[in-house]
């Protein structure tokens, strides 16, 4: 344990302001050698994960050697880096979990949502429709294999909200 390490009150290392190792405020940057050259990079890790959110090449010195020694701005900046990548991964996730589209139909629109669950068991999604006040008019129960399109959101309409494929 360095001078640069303080505790917080149950012992454990709450700041850590070393050349190559930074933690604080639920991260932690970490200096390492770049094994695909001679350089240097950078991983991010969020505090309880056990892979880095981001790793990216790391500045060398001004001895071309080793590498630049942390500081208070580069972590600052790391961390907000690293957060915007895992926002962005959550953001493409519940994409791809949870799909809409707004359906035309005579009497308004109907908006259609497959909501997907990822059970690694037994696999499913919710068909869902909703009217323009987001009352729910049906929602059944599909397979993984169901196909999310306008025109299979349409056909289910027309077939009066009846789960597809019976």
């Amino acid at each position: 344990m360095t001078e640069n390490t303080k505790m917080d009150a149950e012992g454990a290392a709450e700041l850590v302001t070393e050349a190559r190792l930074w933690r604080d405020k639920g991260w932690t940057a970490q200096v390492i050698k770049n094994e695909d050259d001679d350089g240097w990079a950078v991983a991010m890790y969020r505090e309880g994960e056990a892979e880095p959110a981001l790793v990216g090449p790391w500045t060398m010195g001004r001895d071309k050697k080793n590498p630049k020694p942390l500081d208070a701005f580069a972590f600052s900046t790391l961390v907000k880096t690293a957060s915007e990548v895992i926002r962005r991964a959550e953001q493409h996730e519940y994409a791809m979990l949870h799909k809409r589209l707004m359906v035309a139909t005579e009497s308004g629109n109907i908006d259609v949502a497959l909501d997907i669950v990822p059970d690694d068991d037994d696999p499913y999604a919710l068909l869902s429709a909703f009217d323009a006040d987001g009352k729910q008019l049906a929602q059944v129960r599909v397979g993984p294999e169901f196909k999310f399109n306008l025109r299979s959101a349409t056909a289910w309409i027309e077939d009066e909200f009846r789960r597809p494929g019976e």
